[in-house]
């Protein structure tokens, strides 16, 4: 008896040192920005220029159809509709092309806001978007002879 006693004792003295802890989780989804695809309008044809006009300040993410890289310091969407929209980054971002590929994250709003968001590479790099332009054909390549 007094052995078990003791033992409950010892098991009260433990229960008083019972540390707490909280753990919270949140929900958060990633946005992979994707290469060209069938649903998408088609990338534009080599040689083909545009010409930069102000754009807007955000984009909604979900707008979003295609993307590629045209210069270590830009990105180019390709928005569902046809639009063209240049994201032009605070500054160089080598990183950017290292590995095919990069992805957004877009805040609980939906939409990728130029000096707010980043375009996240997949080496680990951070690229801030430092503004958005919208972008217009300026010239057509002619068609190759057959």
């Amino acid at each position: 008896m007094v052995l078990a006693l003791s033992m409950l004792t010892a098991s009260a003295a433990q229960a008083d040192r019972v540390t707490i802890a909280q753990l919270t989780i949140t929900r958060s989804f990633v946005i992979r920005v994707p290469g060209w695809r069938r649903s998408a309008p088609p990338p534009p044809a080599p040689g083909t220029q545009y010409k930069e006009h102000k754009g807007p300040r955000c984009i909604d993410a979900a707008a979003i159809g295609g993307a590629a890289i045209s210069a270590p310091d830009s990105v180019d969407f390709t928005l569902k509709g046809g639009r063209r929209v240049r994201a032009k980054l605070e500054e160089q971002c080598p990183a950017l092309d290292y590995y095919s590929g990069f992805y957004v994250v877009p805040p609980p709003d939906g939409k990728i806001c130029a000096d707010r968001d980043s375009i996240h590479t997949r080496s680990g790099g951070d690229c801030g978007v430092d503004r958005f332009r919208t972008l217009t054909p300026l010239s057509t390549p002619a068609p190759a002879p057959h």
